[in-house]
């Protein structure tokens, strides 16, 4: 992409190659005269790490586990008949993997930080690690305290606990995903019209209104 001439929207900072632009933008949905030109600034090889999506795969992956447990469990005392043996071994290996698919998701958020923003000392990063260190800390308890097929309150609790810092972390994500690159839109301004003022009626003399 590097090579190709690039444009962005300036309202909502998609970047595509010229040649693929059309009538509108493909993000927002705005006619193609709100692009400008754009210079790619991050380096052939920042972008070939940030291509992979490996941070996304990894994320997508531990929420699916952290999601799955408090969930299955609940679903399970609430219908205890139903697809016993499938359900347990759904939660006793979403138990299991949960802690190395955070490890991976972990690991991998370093990595793509770096990439992307070149530092991890920014707010939202921080705050992401944080989060990340407590539900990999809740994981691992979990998978010491859990015994299989046996869901006791802490058990219960360590999993929403879990879930919950995955919400926040969705959260900050989701943040980073909306951020805008440098520039605004700025609104064209309504063009003014020239008309010509309306003529004054011709009043002759003899139409003059007669004062009393």
């Amino acid at each position: 992409m590097i090579d190709e001439v690039l444009v962005r929207c300036r309202p909502c900072g998609y970047v595509m190659k010229e040649s693929e632009l059309g009538d509108v933008c493909p993000a927002c949905g705005l006619p193609r005269n709100v692009f400008e030109p754009y210079r790619e600034r991050v380096s052939a090889n920042r972008l070939f790490i940030l291509a992979l999506d490996i941070h996304p795969i990894a994320i997508h992956l531990s929420q699916t586990f952290v999601a799955l447990t408090p969930m299955l469990i609940i679903f399970h005392l609430l219908f205890p008949g139903f697809q016993e043996v499938i359900i347990h071994s759904v939660i006793n290996f979403s138990v299991f993997a949960l802690p190395f698919s955070l490890i991976l998701s972990f690991l991998s958020g370093l990595l793509d930080g770096i990439t992307r923003f070149k530092t991890l000392r920014t707010p939202m990063l921080r705050a992401k690690i944080i989060y990340s260190s407590t539900i990999l800390v809740l994981a691992f308890l979990q998978l010491i305290l859990f015994v299989p097929s046996t869901y006791t309150w802490i058990t219960i609790l360590l999993s929403f606990a879990a879930l919950g810092c995955a919400v926040k972390l969705g959260l900050i994500g989701k943040h980073l995903i909306d951020v805008i690159l440098p520039g605004a839109y700025v609104p064209r301004k309504k063009k003014k019209t020239n008309t010509p003022p309306k003529p004054k009626p011709n009043i002759s003399v003899n139409e003059a209104p007669i004062e009393n």
